[in-house]
């Protein structure tokens, strides 16, 4: 997984599937919300998330009050967020 910040916006290449991904996305994201309450992340090509960036991304969005946009290539990632009722809370969109 290869991970890219540009301002308040975050690309992620790779699949997620480690826990060195999420502890790269986690930081990535800490060092932003210092200074952003607005995040966009394109998930570009993953198939899959993992369970402990989901808990990360809930807690952003519910505790911290972030606004976070999740945008996503592949169509098996998007049904996931669809089966787990995130689709809203993240306001998760197609590529």
């Amino acid at each position: 997984m290869e991970i890219s910040t540009a301002s308040n916006h975050v690309k992620i290449n790779g699949n997620i599937k480690s826990v060195n991904d999420y502890q790269t996305i986690k930081t990535t994201l800490d060092s932003l919300i210092t200074h952003e309450k607005s995040i966009t992340i394109d998930i570009l090509d993953s198939i899959s998330i993992t369970s402990s960036v989901i808990g990360y991304l809930t807690k952003l969005v519910q505790k911290e009050g972030i606004d976070l946009r999740i945008k996503v290539g592949n169509e098996n990632l998007m049904e996931l967020f669809d089966d787990l009722n995130l689709v809203s809370l993240f306001h998760v969109t197609r590529l």
